[in-house]
């Protein structure tokens, strides 16, 4: 439970393949995720009806199955991040990183002294419940909290080469809808602003040896943007994969009986 694996997984560029959930809170997901071969998934709490008592459920569902849990969090309030991590996540997705100020003050709310201002307790859920040295406890947790921060503003991108550059920043996740629309090009994927967009925060987590990370809507998508230097691929959201299965199946279901 308190071994540092999303940290790991951030320090090389091998890719890793996971799945949002944002829908469905049920026990078997953890297992679900794990036995479809997900290395990661990522329980979003910004756009779903999730609280926190939730998140706490499910993160031991997650770790029963054995699988490395990031939260994406709804603001970039201390209470938000802290709580997240005290509930157990391993790794904190947060929205809208601008600055590398705001970077910094992500990083503060969700370490220890020395590194950080977080509020500390122990023998919780973030620990397994275990007992231990406290200096060690607090070392463990700054060496476990893996921090994902996600460009999604024109300012973000501007900015990203000092984001990606803060320590405590182990990949820089492109919000690709939000950022179109902070481009003024919504939903324009292709358009040269939101491409040289892209390029820019690939430099900068290039330059800062730092991961790249992005949702995508189906295989194709994920193997280009890997081809870039993407490396944390999350393959679509619960609802959708169901939504467009069972769409599919009841279409060659009427197909098959016509």
């Amino acid at each position: 439970m308190t071994e540092a694996r999303l940290k790991a997984m951030a320090r090389t560029r091998a890719l890793k393949a996971g799945h949002f959930i944002f829908e469905f809170d049920t026990p078997g997901m953890g297992r679900i995720c794990k036995n479809a071969g997900c290395e990661f998934v990522i329980l979003d709490t910004e756009h779903s009806g999730f609280g926190i008592e939730t998140t706490k459920r499910m993160l031991r569902f997650f770790e029963a199955a054995d699988l490395p849990t990031i939260v994406r969090v709804p603001s970039k309030d201390y209470k938000d991040i802290a709580r997240a991590c005290d509930a157990g996540a391993e790794g904190v997705m947060l929205p809208m990183v601008s600055t590398p100020e705001e970077a910094e003050r992500i990083v503060r709310s969700m370490k220890y002294t020395p590194r950080g201002d977080r509020g500390v307790i122990l023998r919780a859920a973030l620990d397994g419940y275990t007992e231990g040295p406290t200096g060690e406890k607090l070392a463990a947790q700054n060496a476990r909290t893996t921090l994902f921060a996600q460009i999604e503003t024109a300012e973000g991108v501007g900015n990203a080469e000092a984001i990606a550059a803060i320590d405590g920043v182990d990949c820089l996740w492109v919000g690709h809808f939000d950022l179109s629309c902070s481009l003024g090009i919504p939903g324009q994927f292709d358009h040269p602003d939101f491409v040289g967009a892209i390029e820019a925060v690939i430099a900068a987590g290039r330059k800062a040896g730092k991961s790249l990370g992005r949702l995508v809507p189906d295989v194709a998508s994920g193997a280009a943007l890997y081809k870039q230097g993407f490396d944390f691929i999350a393959y679509s959201a619960d609802a959708w994969v169901l939504g467009d299965a069972l769409a599919d199946a009841l279409r060659n279901l009427r197909e098959a009986c016509a």
